[in-house]
């Protein structure tokens, strides 16, 4: 099993940072979120991260200047910095600061996607195929893809989703409500994410009623436990 590469989000605005993490988790990464560049230093003295997306306009340490720091050897983790300054002057300010690249808001959450792949194939952090053990069954995170042996098992968007979602970090739990966030519920109670969960299991468990790998945690929601 390959690990899920693991991004921070540096951004003084909490509607951005939560829609990016929300994004981001959907697209296959664990997050983790800083408000600010001193946040975020905290964070890198205390776990590895594989990119950072730092905004460059906070209040107290600038987004440059996190990255000079990273850059010098602060944390090594490649660097892509997103700010609302599109002019010249400012991407070759970022790009002297160390940054790996460079993109301008507003953007297109696809593109900020791209750009993330992109430094991560160059930095020799795109981690390879992304593939879950789950028993007979196997899960390609890239490709939102189960399988059984060789053959493909039918999932709804939906089931692809949550499973996409819990993969981005296995052996963690992940609230039901996060997971009703995350697919775009209304309900507010997470039960149908209990729903999709219970069709899911009937796919991938061999014992649907005693799961092994589409786990629930008590009180807080469910885990992916692959292999």
């Amino acid at each position: 099993m390959t690990r899920a590469r693991h991004l921070l989000v540096v951004d003084d605005d909490d509607r951005i940072r939560e829609l990016l993490k929300q994004f981001l988790a959907r697209a296959g990464f664990r997050v983790t979120t800083a408000a600010d560049a001193a946040a975020a230093r905290r964070l890198m003295s205390m776990m590895a991260f594989d990119l950072l997306v730092v905004d460059v306009m906070m209040p107290g340490e600038d987004g440059l200047s996190l990255t000079t720091w990273v850059h010098g050897g602060g944390s090594g983790a490649p660097v892509l910095i997103l700010t609302a300054r599109g002019e010249a002057d400012e991407r070759i300010a970022g790009l002297t600061a160390g940054a790996d690249d460079y993109l301008a808001k507003p953007f297109e959450p696809q593109e900020l996607l791209l750009r993330i792949e992109a430094i991560l194939r160059r930095s020799g952090r795109n981690g390879g195929p992304r593939r879950l053990s789950l028993g007979p069954h196997a899960f390609d995170v890239d490709r939102g893809e189960l399988l059984l042996g060789d053959a493909p098992v039918h999932l709804t968007e939906g089931e692809t989703r949550l499973l996409k979602r819990l993969a981005a970090a296995p052996h963690t739990p992940v609230d039901r409500l996060d997971l009703a966030l995350d697919a775009g519920e209304s309900d507010a109670t997470g039960r149908a994410v209990d729903v999709q969960v219970t069709r899911l299991r009937r796919k991938l468990e061999i014992d649907p009623r005693n799961p092994r790998y589409l786990q629930t945690v008590r009180g807080v929601g469910y885990m992916l436990a692959p292999d």
